[in-house]
């Protein structure tokens, strides 16, 4: 199996009040080489564009993998590990559900806005991704360039 790492994030500006703008970004790596991609969500919450973002890098994924995904978002993560249970955003679960079957996954936390490069990287994609309504795909290669050929 090839083993590839998904970095994601999501990002809700306004969540929770008025009209949120929300975007989901996953950067997968394998081999040392990255890609990012990511979506406009809308009128999403904060919690939601996380697991979107989740769902979003399992989703490229063209056959079973074992994946290593770092995601800032607790949430996400102890949910998918058992030690949170889904109460809420049910049909959100469910797409991650879904595109998590078929790959040997290994959830991580990492603390965002701590100088992971990846990490801060995919926050901005996801944040930027938000305040323009739509995916820059020039951006987004450009800001993946920047990651140059590493393994995490």
């Amino acid at each position: 199996m090839k083993e590839v790492t998904i970095v994601c994030d999501g990002s809700s500006l306004g969540n929770g009040k008025g009209k949120p703008r929300a975007a989901a970004v996953a950067v997968l790596g394998y081999r040392g080489y990255w890609r990012a991609f990511g979506e406009f969500l809308g009128e999403a919450t904060n919690q939601q564009a996380e697991i979107a973002a989740a769902t979003i890098g399992l989703n490229k994924l063209s056959e079973p993998c074992k994946v290593r995904v770092l995601s800032d978002s607790r949430y996400v993560v102890e949910t998918m590990c058992g030690n949170f249970r889904k109460k809420a955003n049910l049909d959100w679960w469910a797409k991650l559900d879904k595109a998590a079957q078929k790959h040997q996954i290994k959830w991580e936390w990492v603390k965002g806005h701590a100088g992971h490069d990846v990490q801060e990287i995919v926050d901005t994609l996801a944040r930027t991704t938000a305040e323009k309504g739509r995916v820059d795909e020039k951006f987004f290669d450009e800001a993946v360039a920047e990651i140059g050929v590493q393994e995490i």
